[in-house]
């Protein structure tokens, strides 16, 4: 009987509900595993005692990185832990797009402010601003040219945080297409969703957002799983070394699919949207604890 941690977070106000996190545990002791969720920060845990970590919901990792990716590490060198530190290391800081860029993947054109760096922001269309290390819409905020005053305000809170911020222009596709989230398990196509926009006008940068507005099951085309997969293929790992993925797409101005993110550390899978995929999952979970 394998004994696998389902690696999560403790509740909190800035925390939302795993509702993957019950289905799993069930679904994997039925399976005859001996499934658990813990969290990652517990002291108390023995990662050692387990033949599998699966990293699932552990949100509140952006605002800790260092504590989290010092984790990993350990947690990596106790157990099997997926997805792997070095992955989990490089996917927390989202300049890693430069890297998708320099293989030639199209993503979102992105440019860094570290602290300390002078701002220049677009002047001429709408754009977004938010950390380089962030999840669930966490400090981003949408703007148009004529609102600098806010945006620099953000960026000056941002850089007081110790946060390199990114700023991309805003693709107007989102709010008439949304963005889609095709999601990867065992190195094979497991499903996909789409979202509507995460950003309104107007909305503060420190307002809790609602991170998956109206998802939807989605069909996936052959240009969103072509990009898909180049991201999927320029990641720096083995590629047995990622037990799941989701690339999150958004369309260009030229109405091609762009990679806006690329999900390696703790994916939402949206299990209770696409129930069909459970033992899928569960499978190639069993499959990674062998």
């Amino acid at each position: 009987m394998p004994r696998i941690a389902l690696v999560t977070c403790r509740s909190g106000e800035q925390v939302a509900e795993d509702r993957d996190l019950p289905v799993l545990v069930r679904a994997l002791g039925e399976a005859g595993a001996e499934a658990s969720a813990v969290a990652w920060d517990d002291p108390a845990v023995e990662w050692a005692g387990f033949d599998l970590a699966v990293i699932r919901s552990t949100w509140d990792y952006s605002w800790r990185v260092a504590e989290f990716t010092a984790w990993a590490d350990r947690c990596g060198e106790a157990t099997r832990l997926l997805n792997p530190a070095g992955v989990v290391r490089w996917n927390t800081d989202k300049r890693y797009l430069g890297d998708l860029a320099a293989a030639g993947v199209p993503v979102v054109p992105t440019r860094y402010v570290a602290p300390g760096e002078p701002a220049d922001l677009p002047e001429d269309q709408e754009y977004v601003i938010k950390p380089a290390s962030g999840a669930g819409a966490r400090y981003a905020a949408r703007y148009a040219p004529g609102e600098r005053d806010g945006a620099l305000r953000h960026l000056a809170r941002l850089h007081a945080e110790g946060f390199t911020a990114m700023v991309q222009p805003y693709l107007r596709a989102v709010d008439t297409a949304g963005e889609r989230a095709v999601q990867y398990f065992g190195g094979q196509l497991l499903h996909a969703s789409r979202k509507g926009a995460v950003l309104a006008p107007g909305t503060a940068y420190d307002e809790r957002k609602v991170a998956h507005p109206g998802l939807e099951p989605w069909t996936p085309t052959r240009a969103e799983l072509a990009v898909a997969e180049q991201a999927l293929a320029a990641v720096p790992a083995r590629a047995g070394e990622l037990l799941y993925a989701r690339v999150d797409l958004v369309d260009g101005e030229d109405g091609r699919p762009r990679v806006m993110e690329l999900e390696l550390i703790e994916p939402n899978l949206f299990l209770f949207l696409h129930p069909r995929s459970v033992p899928e999952v569960v499978a190639r979970v069993l499959a990674a604890s062998r």
